[in-house]
């Protein structure tokens, strides 16, 4: 990458200041801001920002950032983290039996939509194999059951340990991660075929069907313990009406499915989702 960024997200009590001395630890180093938003939630006290500056020039080497900078971010009771643009995340995406989210997701970062690689898929059907071998990315066939799921979720563990995973995408995988999972492994991004908070958990076409619904929706979110409840990062909705069977809704969700969840991935993977609670900011 020719122009490398770094790129600090931030939360902290809210208090008088905060601007001037987050930009001028950049201004004092020698950098060159290219890209600063900011927001303040006052009900819950806190101020969240984003700030992006160019690393050509910076006094600092990458090594001594995170520390210098924590020596600013203690006092203020900061919560933060930098990331560089020039280190390229892997994603390992995990499927069952629908390929439409698989196919999307491969073919974006192909496009270099988003800049990543894909080395691994995941599943517990053998159906998508073809998929994987297609676009020569491994695929590791784990079957799943009541008995057998903490061993499975102990070699999906160890997979993403030895594959160097980043961020694990659940893309139409239609089993739940377990809270030990989670708690090891957190940078999940799921895809839930419903306009969370309405029709959590399965079949959400066919009861948004029979509820007579006039839109349906598809939500991107963090995967936490609680099902299809974690911090939210893109939804949206398409409408459908009282001439709609459950197929139709099922295609119309499809094309929604693949739209949310490409651009929950690609504001993840740009460094623009700040989570908080169960909320996030999203910083476009």
């Amino acid at each position: 990458m020719i122009n490398p960024t770094a790129t600090l997200l931030i939360s902290c009590p809210d208090q008088r200041g905060l601007v001037a001395k987050i930009a001028n630890f950049i201004y004092a180093n020698g950098g060159n801001i290219i890209h600063a938003d900011q927001h303040t939630d006052f009900a819950a006290g806190l101020f969240l920002t984003r700030i992006e500056w160019q690393l050509n020039g910076f006094n600092l080497p990458r090594e001594l950032i995170a520390p210098a900078f924590n020596a600013i971010a203690q006092p203020l009771g900061a919560k933060w983290e930098i990331r560089f643009s020039d280190t390229i995340p892997r994603i390992a995406i995990w499927v069952s039996r629908q390929d439409h989210c698989l196919f999307d997701l491969i073919w974006r970062q192909r496009a270099k939509e988003f800049i990543a690689e894909i080395p691994l898929i995941i599943s517990n059907h053998p159906n998508l194999k073809v998929v994987a071998e297609q676009f020569g990315i491994d695929y590791q066939h784990l079957t799943i059951t009541k008995d057998n799921k903490i061993e499975q979720e102990a070699q999906q563990l160890e997979l993403l340990q030895n594959y160097k995973i980043d961020l694990v995408v659940l893309a139409k995988y239609m089993q739940i991660v377990s809270r030990d999972f989670i708690a090891k492994f957190p940078q999940i991004i799921n895809i839930h075929h419903s306009f969370l908070p309405a029709f959590v958990g399965a079949n959400p076409y066919h009861r948004a069907f029979e509820r007579g619904v006039k839109i349906i929706g598809a939500t991107a979110h963090y995967a936490t313990p609680d099902l299809d409840a974690g911090p939210i990062i893109e939804q949206d909705v398409v409408r459908v009406s009282h001439r709609d069977e459950v197929e139709d809704l099922v295609r119309k969700g499809k094309d929604l499915e693949r739209v949310v969840l490409a651009r929950a991935v690609r504001l993840h993977l740009q460094n623009r989702v700040l989570v908080y609670g169960n909320r996030t900011v999203v910083f476009e």
